[in-house]
């Protein structure tokens, strides 16, 4: 099978399509045909090497974890997905024609195979903190970083749980924010202030997707740092906020199937940022290196 691979760590210029051994779903697993894979932060900074003292990688390396594509392989003690389903889901390598995945779903026709692929890792991670958080209906949640992809999840997660949200991004950003229900507002200095107009009786809860060095005023905005969750800030326990990761929390992987329902109710949808084809992963790469990404970065594979 064609897939993208590297052979040693590096910057998105390692990477090149080569042939590969298909691989074969396990217990549990199917395996898809996919038509098309998110590019995730995590991707590059595994590509990078910033893992490796924790977690080496045997190369050739296919990186990608999320993919959305049609099920031709079903593993033993597979339930409720057949061969030919379309489904999304994450699992290894899913930058190729082939993945095999460890969580998945039905895919709901309201979503494209591009934005499918685009929501395992984000939904998860989205959800995941939400639950640390802990907010009930009618509280207010502030997300910084609400334009990518986890923040616009998070966004839309919490409006759905009735929850009100404000959300920072860039000026070109502000009305794709309010499509998904949020009250937008920029990041950067003064950022207090301009939370405190648009909710004088303070928020409940923080969630920072962008580890931007905002963390301390975003305390200081939550008045108490036991409400704050962080994805991307691992300073966050010096100030007594709490950083979350699918090794350190327990994963939530029912955020899959509760994106797609709402999807199918009209309440969930994915930004696509930009799509490459397989050929040009390096780009895609390079695309994510580069931040301010509106939604998903995806390649398209068959």
């Amino acid at each position: 099978m064609r897939a993208l691979t590297y052979t040693d760590y590096g910057d998105p210029s390692v990477l090149r399509v080569t042939d590969q051994p298909e691989p074969h779903a396990g217990p549990g697993q199917v395996r898809i045909a996919v038509h098309a894979a998110a590019v995730n932060p995590i991707d590059w900074k595994i590509r990078r090497g910033l893992f490796d003292d924790t977690s080496p990688l045997a190369f050739p390396a296919i990186p990608g974890s999320d993919a959305s594509g049609v099920v031709d392989e079903v593993g033993p003690g597979v339930a409720g997905v057949s061969v030919g389903d379309e489904v999304f889901g994450s699992g290894r390598s899913a930058s190729a024609q082939y993945a095999v995945l460890d969580h998945y779903t039905v895919k709901p026709p309201e979503l494209t195979w591009e934005q499918a692929s685009g929501l395992p890792m984000a939904t998860e991670t989205a959800r995941r903190a939400l639950g640390l958080l802990g907010l009930r209906a009618g509280q207010t949640l502030l997300i910084e970083g609400a334009a990518g992809g986890t923040g616009s999840a998070a966004a839309q997660f919490a409006i759905a749980d009735g929850l009100t949200v404000i959300g920072t991004a860039s000026d070109r950003n502000q009305d794709y924010l309010r499509s998904l229900g949020v009250r937008p507002t920029t990041y950067g200095t003064g950022l207090k202030d301009r939370v405190a107009r648009l909710a004088p009786d303070g928020v409940d809860g923080v969630f920072d997707t962008a580890g931007s060095g905002s963390l301390p005023e975003l305390i200081e905005i939550a008045g108490d740092p036991g409400r704050v969750v962080t994805i991307a800030d691992f300073s966050a326990p010096q100030y007594g906020a709490r950083v979350t990761s699918a090794m350190s929390d327990d994963p939530a992987y029912d955020a899959l199937p509760q994106a797609a329902e709402l999807a199918r109710e009209g309440r969930f949808t994915v930004a696509i940022d930009s799509e490459y084809p397989l050929d040009a992963g390096a780009k895609a790469h390079e695309r994510s290196e580069g931040g301010h990404v509106r939604g998903k970065i995806v390649l398209k594979v068959w």
